[in-house]
């Protein structure tokens, strides 16, 4: 459709396996900054990031042109690779299953 006009907002929160507390705060930056860019990179809009040690939210502009659950894959693959090769837990990092997704 040529004039195709959308504005979704959505906000994700999803956790840390068994909800350890392992995000830290001498790194979180680094990983908000990431995340960030994994969604810039599939062409939507962060709006506000936010972590605390066991979970994270996001806010940010969602284009349809991806499923959700396509683009929370790979943000949840892609960052907790991340973390995980550049050593920033002293522990394997993984995030929980699932996410909290609201409109």
């Amino acid at each position: 459709m040529a004039n195709t006009y959308t504005q979704i907002h959505i906000q994700c929160v999803f956790a840390v396996k068994y909800r350890m507390a392992l995000i830290q705060d001498h790194w979180e930056n680094r990983l908000h900054n990431y995340i960030t860019a994994i969604l810039q990179n599939n062409k939507h809009k962060m709006l506000c990031i936010n972590s605390a040690y066991d979970h994270i939210h996001l806010l940010f502009g969602f284009r349809p042109h991806q499923s959700l659950s396509d683009l929370m894959r790979q943000v949840k693959s892609d960052s907790s690779a991340f973390i995980n090769d550049e050593r920033l837990c002293p522990h394997q990092f993984n995030w929980q299953e699932g996410y909290g997704a609201f409109s």
